[in-house]
């Protein structure tokens, strides 16, 4: 935390997309950077400072490194990487997410450490803009209404990071009874005084209850106060459909359904599963509800940028595992392959040395397509796992909501729809909205919250990490449809008891923490 410091900065020199922010410790004050209470001393630096809030989403820093040399911490590209890698349903083909992919990290390892340090700096930003924006209210610098937009913005952000955190620091929800085992600390104070630094070091981790409770407080809040509606920054529907994740995890089925039916029909899915992605479509569709915005002048860069990492560099493929699972039609438009006339991939998926890489990313050189953080096609999903779930099942509408996303997908639905005679219980309706979403999802960062959420499951438990393809370019043979993936595998299952399920709060974080030095994850 001593790293969350005294100066809320706003560089002026690129305020027209994004404000390029930091927290730093400044003995005198620049030209081009501002105090923290200047920063929300007149309409135009605080619309700066909203800016700089989802700069620090988009970008991070790593290593200390300025805004431009940020890796994508936490929501502009790390959260996709990260969850696609700790999951079986990609391949890390060389040595850049080899720790995440193996669960070799340690304390030190950056991935792991820059998730927790950029994710709690992006809070502090979130908290000190709180603090800010209404203080400006008060002293009549914005309306009330504006003020309350530019806070249910900072709630959101606030909930959805310390809600991503928890899935990858602490266990999951149902882990005990009333989730009262350690969650993170959940942090509601802008840090900008040497007094708060010291209160705050003395907080301890929250429960998960505890955490959830307060995610869904800000998210209540950002769905009563956002008037934005813009999709690359916070909206009321943003809100609530990322109700709809969070009950999920919760278990509370009636719960998805009452936030789902909200905006269920605010949106509709694009006609072809392509027309969510590539840098026109995903700023440009009917179907995204929430992504961050990447700009030509201020992305994650070769290092971290989706397209890079994803399409140009091809440091991850997808994995034969999903490749070739039965539930995924061979004519599934999900496996389309398109080329423009310069051989760059717009379709869905692409081939290189046999292997199948993903082209939902498709701006290789200047790294503007859009990070996708949910989407409609989850909320139905969503939805469709929660009628399947209930005490007592509405199996119908369960069915008619996982068509819904799948039908897109089919060479001919009239024929591939699932039907009334597909399922002979909730069980099986259950595991193919799972299947679903692992198809409908890859490469998108989601695998990790499904095995997070479905740890002793009742339906379709997963126990710990699965067992994934070795780390390394799979042969062109291991693509060739017919039969299920059945190995070799080289990367073995990690159970659920194991300690490496978690990621330990990072040393940096310890060295000087005296609190959470003592409740450091077990087995750390």
């Amino acid at each position: 935390m001593k790293n969350l410091l005294k100066y809320f900065v706003i560089s002026l020199l690129a305020i027209s997309t994004f404000s390029c922010t930091e927290e730093k410790i400044l003995e005198l004050e620049p030209i081009n950077n501002i105090s923290l209470d200047a920063a929300f001393s007149t309409p135009s630096l605080i619309a700066s400072s909203i800016n700089g809030m989802y700069n620090a989403a988009a970008i991070g820093q790593y290593n200390s490194t300025s805004a431009n040399g940020g890796r994508g911490y936490i929501w502009g590209a790390a959260f996709v990487q990260q969850g696609d890698n700790r999951g079986e349903d990609v391949v890390n083909t060389a040595t850049f997410y080899q720790l995440t992919y193996t669960a070799t990290y340690d304390p030190t390892t950056a991935n792991n450490t820059y998730y927790w340090v950029d994710g709690y700096r992006l809070i502090n930003r979130c908290n000190l803009v709180i603090d800010g924006v209404t203080k400006a209210i008060d002293a009549g610098i914005i309306d009330q209404d504006t003020g309350n937009d530019y806070i249910g913005q900072a709630k959101f952000l606030r909930a959805i990071t310390h809600f991503e955190m928890c899935n990858f620091f602490a266990r999951p929800y149902n882990f005990t009874a009333g989730a009262t085992h350690p969650g993170i600390p959940y942090r509601e104070v802008g840090i900008d005084t040497q007094d708060e630094i010291d209160t705050e070091l003395l907080k301890s981790r929250n429960t998960v209850a505890e955490v959830y409770q307060k995610v869904l407080a800000d998210l209540n809040d950002a769905e009563n106060m956002i008037a934005n509606t813009n999709l690359t920054k916070a909206s009321k529907d943003a809100a609530i459909a990322f109700k709809t994740r969070v009950y999920l995890h919760m278990r509370n089925w009636d719960a998805v359904i009452t936030e789902g039916n909200k905006i269920i029909n605010n949106y509709s899915l694009t006609t072809e599963p392509e027309g969510v992605f590539g840098p026109t479509n995903s700023y440009n569709n009917t179907e995204s509800i929430f992504s961050i915005a990447q700009a030509a002048t201020l992305n994650p860069g070769v290092n971290a940028a989706l397209a890079s990492q994803y399409n140009r560099r091809r440091l991850v493929c997808i994995s034969p595992i999903i490749w070739r699972d039965p539930a995924w039609l061979a004519d599934d438009k999900r496996r389309n392959e398109a080329y423009d006339s310069e051989g760059n991939p717009i379709g869905m998926v692409f081939t290189f040395s046999g292997r199948k890489y993903t082209a939902k990313y498709q701006d290789t050189q200047s790294h503007t397509d859009a990070a996708p953080v949910i989407r409609y096609a989850e909320v139905l999903l969503n939805m469709s796992e929660a009628y399947a779930r209930l005490a007592t099942p509405d199996l119908a509408t369960s069915l008619l909501l996982l068509n819904r996303v799948r039908n897109r997908s089919l060479a001919d639905p009239s024929t591939q729809a699932y039907t009334d005679a597909s399922f002979s219980n909730k069980t099986e309706l259950v595991g193919a909205v799972l299947k679903e979403r692992r198809i409908e999802f890859l490469m998108e960062g989601r695998r990790w919250s499904d095995i997070h959420r479905l740890q002793g499951d009742d339906l379709h438990p997963i126990d710990g990490i699965p067992a994934k393809r070795a780390n390394g370019n799979p042969a062109a043979s291991e693509y060739t449809l017919g039969t299920p993936y059945d190995g070799p595998y080289g990367v073995e299952a990690i159970p659920g008891s194991d300690f490496r399920f978690l990621w330990p709060i990072p040393q940096m974080e310890l060295n000087s923490n005296p609190t959470l030095t003592q409740e450091q994850n077990p087995g750390w």
